[in-house]
């Protein structure tokens, strides 16, 4: 069963996340900032890492930027989910090493479409 770290502050989001997923039958953690996304990605090596980017302390970029560059952490494939929609935000998303962008409210079939596509 795959594993995906959803890294939220919203509880409302994080909850809705974890419960699509779950119901297709992945494992899912939590983690309510950046700095504790990348502390649980470093600790479970989770299959795939869904990332908010506007949170308290470190960001979703900063975050995202952290793990994709890491040698432990590098393969793991970081898609962003954020309300954040502008062109220039889903580009720099991308730059720090996200392999997807999606803009929130996500629906169902398109999270798991997504996630379908990175983990085998």
């Amino acid at each position: 069963m795959a594993h995906i770290l959803i890294v939220e502050d919203s509880k409302t989001d994080a909850y809705l996340f974890k419960k699509m997923l779950e119901g297709h039958g992945y494992q899912t953690s939590q983690a309510i900032s950046g700095e504790e996304g990348i502390e649980k990605a470093k600790e479970i090596l989770p299959n795939l890492i869904l990332m908010d980017v506007v949170m308290p302390g470190l960001n979703g970029f900063q975050a995202t930027r952290k793990i994709t560059k890491s040698q432990e952490m590098g393969s793991i494939p970081v898609v962003i989910i954020s309300s954040k929609s502008m062109e220039s935000d889903i580009a720099w998303g991308l730059m720090q090493g996200a392999k997807a962008f999606l803009v929130k409210p996500v629906k169902e079939e398109k999270l798991l479409e997504t996630v379908k596509e990175f983990i085998n």
